[in-house]
């Protein structure tokens, strides 16, 4: 399901669960994410609850999952951004519209774990901060 209009002028388009190929995915966390080692994301996008994703032409520029426990919660995980599309506004598109489908799906709390530098993005998204746990594994 398309969610942005492709009429205007540049946007870049923002889908609700399109095909994804591992090229394009392992192409943006590459550019993305120093160290990013080529992976299959098939298995991870078969448990997601959604996924947006965001192209300019045939470019996949930006991403988001949400996973759900199949009840209230729902988590955002790799939000990503191509370097080249940063600060302009498409991480903050692409976590709305996550929160919609989340919302959708029907979770009442959306979580997302981010490192401090991200606080005012995740502000910015509707987010506030929490205390939690993590555990390395």
């Amino acid at each position: 399901m398309m969610i942005s209009d492709p009429s205007q002028d540049g946007d870049a388009v923002l889908a609700v669960r399109p095909v994804l190929t591992d090229d394009d995915l392992n192409e943006l966390f590459s550019a993305s994410w120093p160290g990013h080692k080529l992976t299959s994301f098939a298995p991870m996008l078969a448990r997601s609850l959604a996924w947006i994703a965001a192209r300019r032409g045939n470019r996949l520029v930006g991403f988001v999952n949400v996973v759900g426990d199949g009840g209230a919660h729902a988590f955002i995980l790799d939000t990503t951004v191509h370097p080249d599309e940063r600060r302009r506004g498409l991480g903050v598109q692409l976590v709305r519209a996550a929160a919609d489908e989340a919302r959708t799906g029907g979770a009442q709390w959306l979580h997302v774990d981010y490192e401090p530098h991200l606080e005012s993005f995740y502000a910015q998204c509707g987010f506030r901060p929490t205390a939690a746990g993590l555990m390395r594994l």
